[in-house]
């Protein structure tokens, strides 16, 4: 494995959208993307997802890549607050067909949602839903940081119908966390495990980061060891981004307290082994999950659907983002608000929905981005035949080494092949061969 890993060693996107977000290039008008949502939201049938972007964050994380705003002011929050029902408002205007349309999915990302107080997370939530239409068994889900998270903000949030929180945990080991700025004793994180689950919460899942400033092969196993004292139903395990010249942060450690790039594989890999050998089961890219979860459910089902939010148990039709920063996506559009809180208010305060940036999506686009999806969430694709001689082409060495095989028209990746899923995903990419004429050259096959 270890010749393969350095063989294979090449920068590949995450694919979290197709086209990725630095090959946007044709931006839709503000009235393309209101008749894009009209349309897709037109059937009784059709779904929605709604994600939240909460920005604040009390102290600055220096692994993040998120977009943040860091303040202990919490004056903050009533403005921002007004502003997110403010622009649920301007859609519904706009969108006749977003009033009381079917909400399948809810979801609060940031930053920190549990940075709002309990009166306006609970005004939050309860405006939207008496605008919308929850379906029978919604999906709501929020990230929680242990260190600012109350039991009465669980409690709330159970009353509420959310059933699954997201813990930012990331590392157990306290001279790591030291240098990443997220002093998160083990019994913070035990506690509101714990006390979710008494609650009624049916899937907990752990934000894990492999990676980090001085983390070791010993620390990575104390670490997935604590974890697994816990049991979360799912776990992300994140491959940490150093991206310095986008985060400035990021320069609080240097280089050199980064494992270098076969360490850090062999991170994943020792945090992969423990994980199954408890049970989990690897979903898709970066995702585990036990047995009993509706993600592993979903997977086993063909249910399993990937956005901007991350992995979720069922295909929505409309993904639409409010808050700073938000994307939102239909089936042949994608459109980002403003990233900059005070910008984003301002442009809902004045009455205008908040987009600054988009994709239309071309034919190509969209039968591409269906393939990576495909490939993203069931580890097998068909591939038309119009492609198949570039797609093979492409992954011809990976083939000789059994990291994918053909049947037909379907290309599956191997169980050796798993941990180059966004290499294989690179041969469906065409706005990167465009820039990028030449392919990653591997070296002999092995």
């Amino acid at each position: 494995m270890k010749h393969l890993l350095e063989k294979y060693d090449t920068p590949a996107p995450r694919y979290t959208s197709y086209p990725t977000v630095p090959y946007w290039t044709d931006s839709p008008t503000l009235e393309e993307c209101i008749q894009s949502l009209e349309t897709h939201l037109s059937t009784k049938e059709s779904k929605l997802a709604l994600y939240l972007h909460i920005p604040f964050c009390e102290t600055l994380c220096t692994f993040c890549g998120c977009n943040t705003s860091i303040t202990k002011n919490h004056t903050v929050e009533e403005p921002y607050v007004a502003a997110l029902k403010n622009e649920l408002q301007l859609y519904a205007e706009k969108v006749t067909n977003l009033n009381g349309k079917n909400l399948s999915e809810l979801h609060l990302g940031g930053g920190s949602p549990t940075y709002l107080s309990d009166y306006h997370l609970q005004s939050t939530i309860e405006f939207i839903l008496n605008k919308l239409n929850p379906t029978e068994d919604p999906q709501y889900s929020i990230e929680v940081d242990p260190r600012r998270t109350r039991v009465s903000q669980l409690k709330l949030l159970q009353k509420l119908g959310f059933r699954r929180i997201s813990l930012g945990v990331q590392d157990f080991d306290p001279e790591v966390q030291r240098l990443v700025n997220r002093i998160q004793p083990f019994e913070l994180t035990e506690n509101i495990t714990l006390e979710a689950r008494a609650l009624g919460f049916d899937s907990v899942n752990f934000d894990l980061i492999y990676g980090l400033p001085k983390q070791t092969l010993d620390s990575m196993k104390y670490s997935i060891e604590r974890t697994l004292e816990l049991k979360p139903d799912r776990i992300a395990f994140y491959s940490y981004a150093h991206v310095p010249w986008i985060k400035a942060s990021q320069r609080l450690f240097t280089e050199k307290d980064l494992p270098e790039a076969a360490v850090k594989r062999d991170l994943y890999e020792i945090g992969r082994s423990l994980l199954e050998k408890e049970g989990y089961r690897e979903i898709g890219m970066d995702h585990f999950a036990l047995p009993h979860d509706k993600l592993w459910k979903a997977f086993n089902t063909n249910k399993l659907h990937r956005n901007f939010m991350g992995y979720s148990e069922s295909k929505t039709d409309v993904m639409l983002g409010l808050g700073s920063s938000s994307i939102s996506e239909t089936p042949d559009l994608f459109f980002q608000n403003q990233k900059l809180e005070m910008k984003y208010r301002k442009s809902v305060l004045e009455g205008t929905i908040p987009i600054f940036r988009g994709h239309k999506l071309t034919k190509s686009d969209q039968i591409r981005k269906q393939l990576i999806l495909d490939l993203m969430t069931s580890w097998k694709v068909n591939v038309p035949s119009e492609m198949k001689s570039h797609v093979y082409n492409f992954l011809q060495e990976m083939e000789l080494d059994r990291l994918v095989q053909w049947q037909g028209d379907s290309l599956s990746v191997t169980e050796l092949g798993k941990p180059f899923l966004r290499i294989v995903a690179m041969a469906f990419d065409e706005k990167l061969q465009l820039s990028q004429p030449t392919k990653p050259v591997f070296s002999k096959a092995i």
